[in-house]
């Protein structure tokens, strides 16, 4: 379920039409004219750089890192290819985003993976699909082809001398594989594993070649920015969080969906937009933006606003904006132990803190949980995510102890009384 409670929308502009994938639909409002402007005027690319810049646009994918600054990290005058690489795998828990953009707006991802080859003067794109999405994966198939019969990619495009060819690559549904390096390993039919940084992408990526790497829901809204304008986009959002944002809403909530909201949007708007909390319990805890981020309370979340700063400041992070919402009763040590499970057999196993860490932790859980626990355990948990985080070539190590962390920090009490009781406080109430 989608749904866009604003007309500023960007990511979602064809959902309410007839054939909302189709290239007819996406033409019928405005779609490829930014491209094809680009395509007659070969506007200078620091340009349409800079008005990234301006609105702020930051990675939807989880690190929020600023698009138009990596953009600018390419060396695009270097001799030789260069490439652009969606990542389009969408493998953090909660997240269901990026696949409703390639159903119902795949066009105007082409669009953007188009612009971003030729600001950075890549002339071929790749799109790394999570190989379940059998719908999604269809209808932007689908959508490529529309785009190459139309003449709007390929070689020579429209007699401007610019080239640009896409192709897609399916995963297999590893979660490490969306980590860039660990993706760009996949495509080159490698053992999905991160590559030790630097040297970044930008330098050295795909096939040894520089490469940007940018999320789905990153790359589908650049055409709408250089339509409406760098300011008009920071305008939707806040200083350093420019537009609107999809967020994905699931979990204990009446009406889950995404959302394209405003960032800055408080989160109590948010949680009314899903129909509030099920079963009209109380609001006990949120994780904002994916498994991976820190847990908060849900009285501090209610007086929080969806932006990357408030959620920083508020002790947690807006991630991929996987909004994961949990009522009263739910048993904390549960949740933690499925999340702890999750990247436990996730880890690559190619750095000894993570592959053994995490290891530990879904491990010390799963006897907590079933009733085996020692007091001990509390402090064991806290001294291997400690030693985990920060101590791996990429940030699944990050991602495995934060929960680990933060579940403890705020809700302590309740590990403690399933350790001296065998049971969940939340049976128990």
């Amino acid at each position: 379920m989608v749904q866009s409670p604003t007309h500023n929308s960007v990511c979602f502009r064809t959902l309410y039409l007839e054939d909302p994938a189709s290239l007819g639909t996406y033409r019928g409002i405005g779609g490829y004219v930014q491209w094809e402007k680009i395509l007659k005027d070969k506007p200078d690319p620091d340009d349409v750089i800079e008005e990234l810049k301006r609105s702020a646009l930051r990675g939807r994918g989880g690190a929020g890192f600023p698009t138009g600054l990596k953009w600018s990290f390419m060396p695009r005058t270097a001799p030789g290819q260069k490439y652009i690489v969606c990542n389009s795998d969408e493998g953090e828990p909660g997240t269901c985003k990026d696949r409703d953009i390639l159903r119902y707006n795949p066009h105007q991802l082409i669009e953007g993976m188009a612009i971003a080859g030729y600001c950075i003067g890549a002339t071929v794109g790749y799109n790394y699909i999570r190989g379940e999405f059998y719908e999604p994966i269809a209808c932007f198939e689908t959508a490529l082809r529309e785009a190459y019969e139309a003449g709007l990619i390929g070689k020579d495009i429209q007699g401007s001398g610019v080239d640009f060819d896409l192709y897609v690559h399916l995963g297999a549904g590893a979660y490490i594989c969306g980590e860039e390096t660990a993706l760009l390993e996949s495509i080159e039919g490698k053992k999905g594993q991160p590559r030790p940084k630097p040297p970044f992408p930008a330098q050295a990526g795909l096939y040894g070649r520089p490469t940007t790497i940018n999320n789905t829901e990153s790359l589908a809204s650049v055409p709408v920015i250089l339509e409406q304008g760098g300011q008009w986009f920071l305008d939707q959002g806040r200083p350093n969080s420019g537009g609107p944002k999809l967020f994905s809403v699931t979990g204990h909530v009446n009406k889950p969906a995404n959302f394209e909201v405003p960032l800055g949007t408080p989160f109590k708007d948010l949680l009314e937009m899903a129909g509030g909390v099920k079963d009209g319990k109380a609001l006990k805890a949120v994780i904002p933006g994916g498994s991976s981020v820190p847990v908060m309370p849900g009285e501090v979340m209610l007086e929080t606003d969806m932006d990357y700063d408030s959620i920083a400041k508020a002790g947690s992070m807006l991630g991929s904006g996987a909004v994961i919402v949990m009522a009263e009763g739910t048993c904390m040590v549960k949740v933690l132990a499925n999340l702890s499970h999750f990247y436990a057999a996730e880890s690559c196993g190619q750095c000894t803190p993570c592959r053994e860490g995490t290891g530990w932790l879904s491990r010390v859980l799963h006897r907590i949980l079933h009733g085996q626990g020692r007091p001990q355990d509390l402090d064991l948990l806290d001294g291997v995510a400690a030693r985990i985080g920060g101590r791996t070539i990429c940030a699944l190590g990050d991602a495995a102890a934060m929960p680990v962390q933060s579940f403890l920090k705020h809700y302590r009490h309740e590990f403690e009384y399933m350790i001296e009781h065998g049971r969940s406080m939340a049976e128990a109430a």
